[in-house]
């Protein structure tokens, strides 16, 4: 379709579009008013207002009361029943994943920890602390705990090159895992290393997976709560469909 058959709102959304995906306007950069899109643009304010009003039911941009529009935050989506590489997931979105070490370091297990993992408290574990980027944006704080029989050379890892999903799961493959998901407010240090508005809620997976026969990890997986969301999908069980549409 010629430019010219292309309704004038549509183009208007395209070049903004563009700038979006281009990098030109970064998530929580302004977007031009109504106002200013009239001006510049040459279209009349029903023209913008449409426009700007699609952007934001397509989840590009977010309008704020007595602010102005802005470009939306990514939200990642992670799959509530399975276990998978962040890593991986970011890729399949098309976009670049990163990770900065905070910690890596052998300490002694506390009690919560130490009951998760089946050891006794005091005993010895690895734990690494890291955020995971996407495309520049923190969307993950990965606080993992480790028994030490399990991975021996955890602390030799270069965890900002290969995950710690994808390293634990080249020495055992996973046998079992439990999500405990709930909403929190975060404390200073999270909302600082995610990058988060104030009074902005976290996402928290707490996450314990087995591997030969026994629990070998132990981890509180925080997301920020605006660019984070868990989806799952159930398939039942042959022979349960009279009994899953009761539900």
């Amino acid at each position: 379709m010629s430019a010219e058959r292309v309704p004038r709102y549509q183009q208007l959304k395209d070049q903004i579009i563009d700038q979006i995906t281009s990098g030109d306007l970064k998530p929580r950069d302004r977007v031009p008013s109504e106002n200013e899109l009239v001006e510049s643009a040459g279209v009349s304010r029903m023209t913008a207002n449409r426009a700007l009003r699609e952007l934001t039911s397509e989840g590009y941009v977010e309008r704020r009361a007595g602010s102005g529009t802005y470009v939306a935050e990514m939200k990642a989506t992670s799959h509530l029943l399975e276990v998978r590489n962040i890593a991986d997931e970011v890729a399949r979105r098309g976009h670049a994943h990163r990770a900065s070490v905070i910690r890596l370091e052998q300490v002694r297990a506390g009690r919560g920890v130490a009951e998760a993992l089946d050891i006794e408290h005091g005993d010895d574990l690895f734990h690494v602390l890291l955020v995971h980027y996407e495309d520049g944006l923190p969307i993950q704080m990965e606080d993992r705990y480790v028994v030490t029989d399990f991975a021996p050379d955890f602390l030799e890892q270069d965890f900002e090159a290969t995950t710690p999903s994808a390293y634990l799961s080249e020495i055992s493959p996973l046998s079992e895992a439990e999500h405990v998901v709930r909403a929190e407010q975060p404390n200073e240090a999270v909302r600082e290393l995610l990058e988060m508005h104030d009074n902005e809620a976290c996402l928290v997976v707490a996450r314990r997976t087995w591997g030969r026969g026994r629990p070998v990890t132990f981890g509180r997986l925080h997301h920020p709560g605006s660019r984070f969301e868990l989806t799952g999908h159930y398939t039942p069980p042959r022979g349960s469909a009279r009994q899953a549409q009761d539900i």
